[in-house]
């Protein structure tokens, strides 16, 4: 006997439909998909089409902000004009059109929040997690203001790290949404910033989108646990390793 959707009344894959976002066990019929798998993948393709190409409302973020308490945010843009552009040239998304803005503060801790290729998980989930960040950090660092980037790459951050003169930078970005998930949230730690970092000088907290990804106080968690790390040992990157699991869980 088989359901209405072409899977078996004991289907073996339902406990593991539970427990992951993945497609898997979708069921046949004749030798194609069911439609309505058909139909929830081209839904999950809009949404992920849409989370890369809707641009982030950078004003009501910026309200969301300041209503957290933590200053008026600044508002960056890379040299990218458009989501067109930014998507076609992501060297320009690395580099910032003007600093001019942002004032150097010496700050312990910087916290950038960038559109990246998802603005749609900034607007979602941007401002609960700075607050996440902010109540697991401010009691032992100093924080500069908030800034907002906008069509933003990762290495974006390494200018406005070193314009604010911080010792160490979040980068909050938006990450590539997928069929999955649109709208997961990353965090790159890098200690230091400034132009010229690569890949290996940044520690990466991803997957954050609650309720199914990593949740916003968790992320914190280990935030701040890489923070701390990144200060004793005077670095991050390839040299830093993320031992906040290990310490959660003991």
């Amino acid at each position: 006997m088989t359901t209405e959707h072409n899977l078996p009344a004991d289907d073996v894959w339902a406990p593991l439909r539970r427990s992951t976002q993945a497609r898997i066990g979708l069921g046949r019929s004749g030798n194609a998909l069911p439609s309505r798998r058909v139909l929830e993948f081209k839904a999950a393709h809009s949404a992920a089409r849409d989370a890369v190409h809707v641009p982030l409302d950078a004003q009501a973020l910026a309200s969301e902000v300041e209503a957290l308490g933590l200053g008026t945010p600044t508002h960056v843009r890379s040299r990218a004009a458009d989501r067109s552009e930014y998507l076609r040239r992501p060297d320009l998304g690395r580099a910032p059109v003007d600093l001019s803005a942002v004032a150097h503060c010496g700050a312990d801790v910087g916290v950038v929040l960038a559109d990246g290729l998802s603005p749609r998980a900034l607007a979602d989930h941007g401002a609960n997690l700075l607050a996440a960040l902010a109540g697991e950090l401010g009691g032992a660092y100093r924080l500069a203001p908030p800034v907002i980037a906008t069509q933003a790459r990762v290495a974006l951050g390494d200018h406005i790290g070193a314009a604010l003169g911080v010792s160490t930078l979040l980068m909050v970005i938006g990450e590539r949404p997928g069929l999955s998930v649109a709208d997961s949230l990353g965090i790159y730690l890098t200690h230091l910033p400034r132009p010229g970092r690569t890949d290996a000088d940044r520690n990466c907290i991803s997957n954050i989108h609650p309720p199914g990804g990593l949740d916003y106080a968790t992320a914190a968690r280990i935030a701040a646990a890489l923070v701390t790390g990144a200060r004793r040992l005077g670095r991050s990157g390839v040299d830093l390793k993320d031992s906040s699991r290990a310490e959660l869980e003991a």
